[in-house]
């Protein structure tokens, strides 16, 4: 498939020493953690516990009050999103940000033009340049299309799809800006236990694919079948790391988890 290739290395996300504070808040507190090239990482938490905002200082909309983010080695803090997309990291969000008056097949086209080359004028002037760079894209969007399952739906407006197909829209548009870290915040959210079995299998997909995957997930479950390590945060702060049956044994992490419908 155009744009996925097997990259595995070791580390591609060092997070070190990580603090966000927003007024008297914080919401980050000396966090640090790893991402290995072809893992898929569970961070976790339960609401509250900064989560989002580690996604948000990965991801460029906030800058951390201090500590060093390192993605393929080289460091992020300071960079714009659009330049980290580009470095290769793409996201989704929690709360599903599609063009809903779109077609699915535009909204993945969307992902697609943050790789183009041509600029402003080739557009304007419809360059065969330009032309080429589409035609690419279009095959390109079809085939990430065909792989998240939404060949059957390309021309439908994204508003008219199902909230479970909202979802693997959005996952279908980062993987269209070619990403080696995709990072998933809550993708299973909304979806019913037939779409979160499908979310599954897609996930190991893309990691088969040689795609790294780091998400926020509260479906417990899901977390624990899909996920060969957890990060887990309490009030910004890291309390638990490591795999799945260590995490689900840790007193610390009971203890976090106590009072909420979790069902591990």
């Amino acid at each position: 498939m155009d744009g996925f290739h097997n990259r595995y290395a070791m580390s591609v996300l060092a997070v070190k020493r990580l603090t966000k504070s927003f007024g008297g808040l914080t919401a980050v507190n000396n966090v640090s953690f790893e991402v290995d090239e072809g893992a898929i990482v569970g961070l976790i938490g339960p609401n509250g516990a900064g989560k989002t905002t580690v996604f948000n200082l990965i991801t460029g909309i906030y800058r951390p009050d201090q500590g060093e983010i390192l993605f393929d080695r080289k460091p992020v803090v300071g960079l714009t999103t659009h330049r980290i997309v580009k470095m290769g990291v793409a996201r989704t969000f929690q709360t599903i940000r599609l063009f809903q008056n779109l077609s699915v097949l535009e909204n993945v086209l969307a992902g697609c033009h943050c790789r183009m080359r041509g600029g402003v004028l080739s557009s304007l002037f419809h360059t065969p340049m330009q032309r080429r760079e589409e035609k690419k894209a279009i095959a390109s969007a079809m085939a990430i299309l065909g792989f998240v399952g939404l060949n059957q739906q390309v021309m439908q407006l994204a508003k008219n799809l199902s909230y479970g197909n909202q979802r693997l829209l959005e996952i279908a548009r980062a993987l269209a800006t070619d990403p080696t870290l995709l990072i998933l915040d809550e993708p299973a959210g909304g979806m019913n236990e037939q779409e979160t079995t499908q979310l599954v299998t897609l996930i190991r997909n893309m990691r088969d694919q040689g795609i790294t995957i780091l998400l926020i997930e509260h479906d417990m479950s899901l977390v624990m079948r899909v996920c060969e390590r957890i990060v887990v945060l309490e009030y910004g702060a890291k309390i638990a790391e490591g795999p799945p049956i260590e995490i689900k044994k840790d007193p610390r992490v009971i203890e976090a988890y106590l009072g909420t419908d979790a069902s591990w």
